[in-house]
């Protein structure tokens, strides 16, 4: 595998984390709602310590931060201001041993990249699965959709001696993964600017994938799941990914469904595609309702809940 070519803002973002896991720092991303609602209390409009700042994303005096912090801050371009105080453009979350890096809240851009419960709940998902795992030599695995690369990293570091492909259609997400790599120790994955896997060569052992599965009115890359309730993305990765299995081979695919009169509406267009090929698969509903503000939307007039679930598919 080739050396890792990281840019200097990468670098600048890499020795800000390792900065902050020094100091032990620690914060638990939350959904945007709680973000909105913590932060709109007056006593949370400036930022008093590292985990307003960074974890809470609030804006902070000049004199709070080191200013060890505030140049890689600057030399990451993640330097903003809000009136007249300072705001970091990036924001850092915490993961059992783990130190993320993704986007400033509100994640309102198109190349936003998001990190929240859902990164929790697909780790979890992700360890229970390759928690025993043993590599046969020449393992491949590869995150789909890898935003942060919470996915890849991980089951890298769970499969020892398998290689990684982490691949997104975004750029933003594909540089956050490079540093997140490097805080995390990992250095077997290898980084893919990739629609799916029109730019991966196949087979793969495992793939995994978090893909945004929610119906988005400004149709943002990091959050928009498509049509069919937000399944469309969804139902693609599983119909792409199964002919890229070898015999053995697993899809772990961890994503949300609108259940619509009692109706699990991802599942009933998933089982079409997994019995045309007669796939054994087990599927679970991981948490019952997310995303309620959702149901306020347009999109959502008809759907009753929104859930979040994991589907594993097994290649004979």
């Amino acid at each position: 595998m080739e050396p890792l070519l990281i840019d200097a803002p990468s670098q600048a973002l890499i020795a800000l984390g390792q900065l902050l896991r020094a100091s032990g720092y620690s914060f638990t991303a939350v959904t945007p709602e709680t973000y909105r609602r913590n932060n709109a209390r007056a006593q949370n409009r400036e930022a008093c310590d590292l985990r307003d700042a960074f974890g809470w994303n609030r804006p902070f005096a000049p004199g709070l931060l080191s200013s060890d912090l505030v140049l890689l801050l600057e030399k990451a371009g993640a330097l903003g201001t809000s009136g007249e105080l300072l705001i970091s453009r990036v924001r850092y979350s915490t993961l059992g041993d783990h130190l993320f890096v993704h986007s400033a809240y509100p994640t309102v851009e198109d190349t936003s990249v998001f990190f929240g419960p859902d990164s929790y709940r697909f780790m979890s998902f992700v360890t229970r699965e390759l928690a025993f795992e043993r590599a046969l030599p020449a393992t491949r695995i590869i995150d789909v959709g890898c935003g942060t690369g919470i996915g890849g990293i991980v089951a890298g570091q769970l499969v020892e001696g398998s290689s990684v492909v982490l691949a997104d259609i975004n750029a933003q997400a594909l540089a956050y993964a490079k540093v997140n790599a490097v805080l995390a120790g990992f250095d077997r994955a290898e980084f893919v600017e990739s629609d799916i896997f029109s730019r991966v060569p196949g087979p793969f052992d495992i793939v995994l994938s978090n893909p945004p599965y929610m119906v988005d009115s400004l149709a943002r890359v990091y959050r928009n799941g498509g049509a069919q309730n937000g399944s469309e993305l969804s139902l693609r990765i599983l119909e792409e990914s199964l002919p890229r299995l070898r015999s053995g081979g697993r899809l772990l695919l961890y994503t949300g469904t609108a259940v619509i009169a009692g109706r699990d509406v991802f599942l009933e267009r998933a089982r079409r595609i997994l019995d045309a090929g007669s796939f054994r698969f087990r599927y679970d509903e991981i948490d019952p309702d997310v995303f309620s503000e959702e149901l306020e939307q347009p999109a959502y007039a008809d759907v009753e809940r929104i859930a979040a679930v994991s589907l594993v598919a097994y290649v004979h």
